[in-house]
């Protein structure tokens, strides 16, 4: 499918987006600059789309970053413990900086999440066995070991509800001057962008890498290092939201091959077309209220997974 079309669908449904809601925006009344229907566009609709579009972007590349370096298709920072370390960190944060802004906790949450990302990295070299299924299932008993830690701090200091609300997902409390930390993010993409061959070399093996020049060590630390402060941004702006990172590179490369160069744009697309839609789809099954954007996408992406779970040896092992 060519990348035009990919834009005219994303167009779309982004109109449709904006006036799908509990009240209703007359377009006519828009057209006039009635202050009402102004003010809900600008406070509420147009925040909660530019979100869904940046975190459905940055979570997607984030997941393709993670499949060239790990040299695996079914890691993602769902599935590499990336998202479990980032809850931690919050998690850390509520306890001993409580009085910390957005932006602080935000800083530790990274922190924890590229040091979870590392971890897995190296538990990953150390790997012998490079089974296709076998390396994330390494990643989610990691990631389980993480999330068993902070279930038990959350339970010792009576957090558990606070950092359950805090992780799921949902656009619907998103509203200006709560999403404007997502716009980290687009310097990452562009990042993500410029260092796409580099992914890619480095994804054929340290040993190739080395060998055609490049420092193997800097450019995977420079993908961990986006992936865990996107991951990060998209924790504490939206919450967890689910296989995200790992459905849409694959989805795209079933159909594109494995040139990240080529498929980072398509996996861009994908990513906040598929979320944007999730994103209506919960707004809609039980107008006027919503479904979290987390269970959406959990239901739909788990049986998309199952379906490259189940396609998995043409990925090779």
């Amino acid at each position: 499918m060519k990348r035009k079309y990919l834009v005219l669908v994303l167009l779309l449904l982004s109109l449709i987006s904006i006036f799908i809601g509990a009240k209703e925006i007359n377009i006519r009344n828009l057209l006039n600059f009635a202050d009402e229907e102004l003010q809900i566009l600008l406070i509420s609709r147009l925040p909660r789309l530019i979100s869904i579009l940046v975190a459905g972007m940055s979570m997607s590349i984030a997941g393709l970053i993670m499949q060239q370096i790990s040299r695996n298709k079914f890691v993602s920072p769902t599935t590499a413990a990336t998202i479990d370390s980032a809850k931690l960190g919050i998690l850390v944060s509520m306890i001993f900086f409580s009085r910390l802004g957005t932006i602080g906790r935000m800083l530790i949450s990274f922190v924890f999440a590229i040091g979870g990302t590392l971890l897995f990295m190296q538990i990953l070299r150390r790997v012998k066995f490079k089974n296709i299924v076998f390396i994330p299932l390494v990643g989610l008993m990691l990631g389980s070991i993480i999330d068993s830690v902070a279930t038990f701090f959350a339970y010792r200091f009576d957090l558990v509800q606070n950092i359950n609300t805090w992780l799921q997902g949902d656009f619907s409390m998103i509203i200006k001057g709560r999403y404007e930390l997502l716009y980290i993010s687009i310097p990452l993409l562009i990042i993500g962008f410029v260092y796409a061959n580099k992914f890619t070399i480095a994804g054929m093996g340290e040993d190739f890498a080395v060998n055609l020049g490049l420092n193997y060590n800097q450019i995977v630390n420079i993908g961990v290092g986006i992936v865990a402060m996107i991951s990060s941004l998209v924790i504490i702006t939206v919450g967890r939201i689910p296989f995200l990172g790992l459905i849409i590179p694959n989805i795209v490369t079933i159909f594109q091959g494995d040139n990240m160069k080529k498929n980072i744009s398509y996996t861009a697309l994908f990513g906040a077309i598929f979320l944007l839609f999730s994103d209506i789809l919960g707004r809609l099954i039980i107008y006027p209220y919503e479904i979290p954007i987390s269970l959406t996408v959990g239901v739909i992406g788990s049986a998309v997974f199952l379906y490259l779970l189940g396609r998995g040896d043409k990925y090779g092992k």
